[in-house]
C-alpha cells in the first residue's frame, strides 16, 4: 500500500471523507467533511485516485443512499486492520 493509500484510508477513518453520490450539484466524487458533517470542499485527485483503490480493495465502502445527502466514507474492518498494522509497523 502506498503512503497516498494510508493517508487516503487515515483520513477516512478520521471521518474526513464524504462521498457525493452525483445527483444534485456536482457529478459522482469525494469531498471533505466540515465540522459540521456537512460538504466543506472536493478532496484533490491524488487523494481521489487513493480512495478509489481502497474501495475497490474493500478497504473503505461509502454506504449508498437513495437521496442526495452526500455519506461518510468508513473504513472495513479489513481497512481498520490494514491501517492499525501500519501503526504499529511505524512505532
Amino acid at each position: 500500500m502506498t503512503a497516498q493509500d494510508m493517508q487516503a484510508l487515515a483520513d477516512a477513518a478520521a471521518g474526513l471523507i464524504l462521498f457525493h453520490n452525483g445527483l444534485w450539484g456536482a457529478p459522482t466524487c469525494y469531498m471533505w467533511a466540515g465540522p459540521d458533517g456537512a460538504a466543506a470542499g472536493r478532496v484533490p485527485p491524488w487523494e481521489c485516485e487513493a480512495l478509489d483503490r481502497l474501495r475497490w480493495r474493500k478497504l473503505i465502502s461509502a454506504p449508498s443512499g437513495s437521496g442526495v445527502e452526500d455519506v461518510p466514507v468508513v473504513p472495513t474492518e479489513a481497512g481498520l486492520a490494514a491501517l492499525r498494522a501500519q501503526r504499529a509497523h511505524a512505532a
